[in-house]
């Protein structure tokens, strides 16, 4: 079967998680235009650039990692005005969901739910669609409306 650009562009988040640094979650994230022509910035978690490839402490929730979600938002061109996707491998913590809105994200996907839901319950409230990703899944609105989905 076909692959769907929502199925490519999460696969290339899980393998952007492999080079995730951090000892307690990998995480990756894809920012796509919703044309599904360009990425437009891609992230994972980790230390800043050339720090040490660790975490600053062991301790839950205070790493010192900076998010996959942040890593790509940092990358992103805002003067792009082309409508964004966001892909990621856990769903967003409730700071990443703030540059989340900031970004002028209009959807987020994501696979595995993150420990807290302040983040996509914050995404919701602001309008931005948000949509859990189950393996086998291969019908969402934009796929159809891609000629995704014969």
């Amino acid at each position: 079967m076909r692959p769907t650009f929502n199925n490519i562009y999460l696969n290339l988040a899980e393998m952007l998680a492999k080079r995730s640094t951090c000892k307690r979650a990998s995480v990756g994230c894809v920012i796509t235009t919703s044309d599904y022509q360009r990425v437009l910035a891609v992230g994972y978690n980790g230390n800043y650039r050339g720090g040490a490839n660790t975490c600053d402490t062991s301790e839950p929730g205070s790493c010192g990692c900076l998010h996959a979600e942040e890593n790509a938002i940092i990358k992103l061109n805002f003067n792009d005005p082309a409508e964004k996707i966001l892909y990621t491998t856990v769903s967003p913590c409730l700071m990443c969901a703030k540059r989340i809105i900031n970004a002028g994200v209009a959807r987020v996907r994501y696979l595995n739910a993150y420990r807290k839901t302040e983040g996509i319950e914050l995404l919701q409230k602001a309008g931005v669609e948000v949509w859990k990703i189950y393996y086998g899944d291969s019908l969402f609105p934009e796929d159809e409306e891609a000629g995704e989905v014969r």
